[in-house]
């Protein structure tokens, strides 16, 4: 594996419905909007909601900038072992070419783990795992004793990261920065939100990761998907959407999230 000459930030988990999607978009069209030099990968190629919600943008808001959006091919042959090295190939070329015009690289991966996942979670200097406010994501990272909140053993999802950590390390580039953000935050004050956030900050010594907000669960960001807004486009759509208290404070968390992934300026 070798480097790739642009900061890459992978978004993944290997459970569905975190909301992974809606916050690499998020991010993508902020740092867009910030000047930066961005671009995205989606290796969801059976959802491809990431694609598809860029799609909608092209289609619906002619008006917006485009972002460019590789999703790359899956291989056709038939040794699986051949299939899986062609498609890392791809991977690691689409990413090469990318890097020469842009400083920034967004990978949306699928909630399933494969050789491409694999990569793309090695390739990371920033490596995003959205979790929903619950022990069953948790579950993911390790395994939480009943009626406690500490964590006994790392499940097979921290085991891949330390997999990714290894790999990197082996071809002597950078520690990835691994960031866990509690996406879909309800607003209620549940014992169960207190276990995970008890949980995670247990977590975080045990391996090298640090945990975050994103982003609360609201109607809008499901609204907002067939036309390919996102919270920033709000007063730049043909269609103008007046801006309440619940976009500005959403708004705000998506400032808050940004900062803390301490992305390089």
């Amino acid at each position: 594996m070798s480097a790739v000459n642009a900061h890459c930030i992978t978004f993944a988990n290997e459970k569905g419905g975190t909301g992974k999607s809606t916050l690499a978009l998020h991010l993508l069209v902020s740092l867009q909007r910030q000047g930066r030099r961005v671009a995205a990968v989606d290796l969801d190629f059976r959802q491809r909601t990431l694609s598809r919600y860029l799609e909608n943008r092209a289609m619906h808001q002619p008006q917006l900038a485009t972002v460019e959006v590789v999703v790359p091919a899956v291989s056709e042959l038939d040794s699986r072992s051949a299939a899986s090295g062609a498609e890392i190939a791809l991977l690691g070329d689409t990413l090469a070419q990318l890097a020469e015009s842009h400083e920034l690289i967004i990978i949306d991966s699928p909630g399933s783990d494969s050789p491409r996942s694999q990569y793309a979670m090695a390739v990371a200097n920033t490596l995003v795992t959205p979790l929903n406010d619950s022990l069953i994501d948790l579950d993911l990272l390790g395994r939480v004793v009943p009626g406690e909140q500490r964590i006994d053993r790392l499940s097979f999802f921290a085991d891949a990261v330390w997999q990714a950590r290894q790999r990197r390390a082996l071809a002597k580039l950078p520690a990835l920065d691994w960031v866990l953000a509690r996406n879909r935050l309800t607003m209620l004050d549940a014992r169960n939100k207190r276990l995970v956030n008890d949980a995670l900050e247990e977590l975080q010594g045990r391996v090298a990761c640090r945990y975050i907000s994103g982003l609360s669960e609201r109607v809008i960001y499901r609204e907002l998907f067939a036309s390919g807004l996102t919270l920033l486009d709000l007063a730049d759509a043909i269609a103008p959407i007046r801006l309440t208290s619940s976009h500005l404070a959403a708004r705000q968390e998506l400032r808050d999230f940004i900062d803390d992934l301490q992305l390089p300026r």
